[in-house]
């Protein structure tokens, strides 16, 4: 009895620190739904209910079952290839919450960033601010550094991403898929819950990056200054419709034009005037959601700054290249834990503008894994991979590397 009248006091007593209607709030708080606060309930909650921290961290091991040390994949994953060894993919801590009826921020940085041989540097990922242009937040004016609106897989988290990393031909657009510019999106407030559901159902979602995007930014991919003060700009158009078996599918199309400027250039490589390229792209996305079993897939065309090893001149180029995957959702343990077995191939012929000398590129890989999840906070993966690549730079122009390895990763979440 007395601990029934504890709670019911310290029930009151929050409902006094949070206004006369808190019963609603402290409820939707509590769920995370900071989305469908109205301005009344809105205002009488604390600062410190307001910022929310979350974060999530990865450790890895890719030495085991390798066939070729001279593999890599800078892009992907630094520690593969080599002496190898264990490393940490990301360490992230994510500072988010809606500060005002119309405000919402959200700042991560990441402590696995990496600058030669030293490891473990603070980097700023995330720092953007969502301005509502109007009450419900359907139509929002995002400022900052965040993910450019590109690609399902790009906008998917790594936290919910099945294989270990994202595929060259789609993640080839942007250096860890952002950059600094403004971007407005919109989304009817329903849709927002559906994309807000599919992640937290474990559906493997990319979150809410809108029905509608638009975007213009500066094009020299995540912090780095921009080198010619001309634009990029994005719009993309994706929407996922519910069928009456309950499953969703996703469909998208996307699309992306500026000038870039390549920013590493070895000695005596030629370029175009200033090193600037035209850098473009379209892409079409498809997903199946995994209620159970699911399917992804996208591909993308464009053309960008590429080395050519036989004149050692960066030129301009076509490119082309995507994925498919296909993959199966187990419930386990009357739904307590998870299991998603997976399986994807994906193809890039093109050059890579954010690396030296515009590196140009052929990647053929097939990957073959699974993710368990015994518990919410932890996540287990195991992923054997078939890999054929060539890139070439003029550090080396002559560069075709085959091979496989099994790679291994914990996740934890808090």
């Amino acid at each position: 009895m007395k601990k029934n009248k504890r709670a019911i006091l310290l029930l009151l007593i929050l409902g006094l620190c949070l206004g006369g209607s808190s019963g609603t709030v402290i409820a939707q708080v509590a769920s995370g739904d900071m989305s469908v606060l109205d301005s009344t309930n809105y205002e009488g909650i604390p600062w410190f209910r307001k910022i929310h921290l979350r974060g999530y961290a990865q450790l890895r091991y890719n030495g085991l079952l390798q066939t070729n040390p001279d593999l890599n994949c800078n892009q992907c994953d630094v520690a593969w290839g080599g002496n190898g060894g264990f490393s940490f993919r990301r360490i992230r801590l994510v500072f988010y919450g809606q500060v005002g009826e119309r405000l919402y921020i959200y700042i991560q940085p990441d402590f696995a960033s990496s600058s030669g041989s030293n490891l473990h540097y603070g980097q700023i990922r995330d720092a953007y601010f969502d301005f509502g242009l109007s009450k419900d937040n359907t139509f929002r004016l995002r400022f900052g550094q965040s993910k450019v609106p590109f690609g399902f897989e790009n906008m998917q988290s790594s936290q919910n991403r099945l294989p270990l990393d994202r595929s060259d031909g789609i993640n080839s657009a942007f250096r860890n898929e952002r950059d600094l510019g403004v971007f407005f999106y919109w989304a009817p407030k329903h849709i927002r819950r559906r994309f807000s559901d599919l992640v937290a159902k474990g559906l493997k979602g990319s979150g809410d990056y809108g029905v509608f995007a638009f975007g213009v930014f500066n094009g020299q991919v995540a912090n780095r200054a921009d080198l010619n003060n001309s634009q990029h700009m994005v719009t993309r158009v994706s929407y996922p419709f519910e069928l009456k078996n309950k499953q969703i599918i996703e469909p998208g199309i996307q699309f992306y034009t500026g000038k870039h400027v390549v920013g590493e250039v070895s000695e005596g490589v030629i370029t175009k005037e200033n090193s600037e390229y035209l850098d473009s792209r379209g892409a079409v996305s498809f997903v199946l959601y995994p209620q159970p079993f699911g399917l992804q897939a996208e591909y993308n065309i464009g053309t960008g700054p590429e080395y050519n090893a036989n004149t050692n001149e960066i030129e301009q180029k076509r490119l082309k290249g995507g994925y498919v995957m296909a993959n199966y959702r187990i419930g386990l343990d009357n739904g307590k834990q998870a299991l998603y077995p997976f399986v994807r191939y994906h193809y890039y012929d093109g050059g890579k503008k954010f690396e030296l000398d515009a590196r140009s590129y052929e990647v053929k890989e097939t990957e073959i894994g699974a993710e368990w999840q015994p518990f919410k906070y932890m996540e287990l993966v195991a992923m054997y991979t078939v890999s054929n690549r060539r890139y070439e730079d003029a550090e080396l122009p002559i560069n075709h590397q085959k091979g496989n390895l099994l790679r291994l990763q914990v996740q934890f979440n808090f």
